[in-house]
């Protein structure tokens, strides 16, 4: 299937865009800019201090257009040398306390590798694996029939650190393939060295940032705190959407085991279409601004099969329910209680593309 469509793609296609680079310096920049803004909130009345909130909004969107941007570089051929993609990918994935080798090696390597397989370190948890702490933290913060909103709230703004902390901790501290997330891996001796290299070069820039806030409860509240809270809320929102109505398997077929989003033409326009996400991983390495056209073609000619639905069903169904698979297909809530079929999306004549049907 992919090489059939590769064929009707242009020659093009897959040519890393130079504006990513553009991207990353940009957005690094209103970060900088807002964390200046911030630094001056001392000065401020305090009932002017609502006013930097549309600002941290923006802040907040870089966050996420940095994630996107770096995600699409480390993906694409344009960065070439081993240096370079590192240099790129720790200016754009710092604020996301993410260091580009373990991104690659969890994302790249693992994930796209086995794709909600049980291989897959991304995958949901599954009823039967034992209650640790990141299973508790996802029956405690993902969207699921029994999730509770202020922490669903709470989840938003963390669960994107979580995931972090729990990749971090497995290569770092242990490195045996054993997790405390869903599946474990490994990385190698150098990884791991440029892995701890990489998160102590971001752990200075960040207590940089919060000196630069001179400590300041307000300034660090709303300057730091707050922009990083909206940008992972709007990622992990997205994030959550992915894999998590869908099915495993250990077929790696992104028409079964991945879901894209139908979202307003602006949003994908600012978010670099990261809601096609069948279509990433399809063809991982294409440049996302010919996404909508592997969209087309896979209406065209698998319409059946593709799943393709508008964001906000995607979370409904994703709060209407659970969250830990029994089986392939089958959820189930964390007390073992309203096991339920996963959704079903499928086109028919005269539905919608986007309009996915739940059975």
């Amino acid at each position: 299937m992919a090489r059939a469509l590769r064929s009707q793609l242009p020659a093009g296609a897959f040519r890393t865009s130079p504006d990513r680079l553009g991207l990353v310096a940009i957005n690094l920049a209103i970060l900088a800019l807002g964390w200046q803004m911030a630094d001056g909130l001392n000065q401020w009345p305090a009932f002017a201090w609502p006013a930097f909130l549309p600002f941290a909004m923006i802040m907040g969107n870089a966050v996420v257009v940095l994630l996107f941007a770096t995600h699409d570089l480390l993906h694409g051929r344009s960065l070439k040398g081993r240096s370079w993609r590192r240099l790129v990918g720790l200016a754009g994935l710092a604020v996301l306390w993410m260091p580009p080798t373990l991104w690659q090696a969890v994302h790249n390597r693992e994930h796209h590798g086995h794709t909600n397989a049980l291989a897959d370190p991304d995958r949901g948890y599954l009823e039967q694996q034992p209650r640790g702490w990141g299973k508790a933290i996802q029956h405690l913060f993902v969207p699921s029939t029994q999730v509770r909103k202020p922490w669903l709230l709470v989840g938003l703004s963390s669960s994107w650190g979580v995931h972090n902390l729990r990749l971090l901790l497995s290569v770092l501290v242990r490195n045996d393939g054993s997790s405390q997330g869903p599946a474990g891996f490994r990385v190698s001796r150098t990884e791991r060295r440029a892995i701890a290299l990489e998160l102590a070069l971001i752990a200075a820039l960040h207590l940089g940032v919060v000196l630069w806030l001179d400590l300041d409860p307000i300034k660090v509240l709303l300057g730091y705190f707050l922009p990083i809270w909206i940008g992972y809320g709007i990622a992990i929102a997205y994030i959550f959407t992915n894999h998590m109505l869908c099915p495993l398997s250990e077929v790696n077929d992104p028409l079964s085991n991945s879901l894209s989003l139908k979202m307003p033409w602006f949003i994908d326009l600012l978010h670099l279409n990261f809601s096609h996400h069948t279509e990433h991983h399809l063809f991982p390495d294409l440049n996302s601004s010919h996404y909508p056209l592997v969209r087309k073609l896979l209406i065209e000619q698998y319409g059946e099969r593709y799943q393709l639905v508008e964001g906000q069903r995607a979370w409904s169904l994703l709060m209407a329910t659970p969250r830990f698979y029994r089986n392939a297909t089958t959820l189930v809530g964390s007390d073992g209680q309203g096991a339920v079929p996963l959704p079903e999306f499928r086109r028919t004549l005269g539905v919608q593309p986007g309009n996915g049907q739940s059975h």
